[in-house]
């Protein structure tokens, strides 16, 4: 194993047990923070013709082009404005990268195995994301599985 590589993967370790924690609505949600590579500011979105609501477009990051998804609307949630502290969590799924726009990021926790609690077992397809859930306090948190989140969107979104 080379230098480079046994240092990615301290790093990768590094992360293990860490969530980002986001708002959307009145919830809190979690995503591991291995798979955040950036979060960054709203910005001018290309919306693209014959998609989901919910998939608001393009952007173009550093040369980059990405899909957007605002998350409220994924949800099912109603679309409010986006303020100042709207954001997009970049993330890299299936070596895709892909913007989500949150309604705000609220940090960044250590979360220990055994605070991680099954989701509740229901039969609504909208619950069928949820990896896990934390217990942080007098704070409950979904944490999302973003692979299962966007496993419908994945091959419409692609941007080569």
């Amino acid at each position: 194993m080379n230098e480079n590589h046994a240092t990615e993967l301290s790093a990768i370790e590094e992360l293990n047990g860490r969530y980002l924690l986001f708002n959307c609505s009145d919830m809190l949600y979690g995503v591991p923070l291995v798979l955040v590579l950036e979060i960054i500011q709203t910005k001018n979105i290309t919306y693209l013709p014959g998609v989901a609501p919910y998939i608001k477009g393009i952007i173009n990051l550093r040369g980059k082009i990405l899909p957007v998804l605002d998350i409220r609307l994924k949800f099912g949630i109603e679309e409010r404005p986006y303020d100042d502290k709207t954001c997009i969590i970049v993330s890299e799924i299936r070596d895709m990268q892909v913007g989500l726009i949150v309604d705000s990021v609220s940090e960044v926790v250590t979360v220990d195995s055994e605070n991680l609690a099954a989701p509740p077992n229901t039969k609504e397809m909208s619950a069928w994301y949820i990896d896990s859930v934390t217990n942080l306090e007098d704070r409950i948190v979904l944490n999302i599985d973003f692979e299962k989140f966007l496993k419908d969107d994945l091959d419409v979104i692609k941007v080569q």
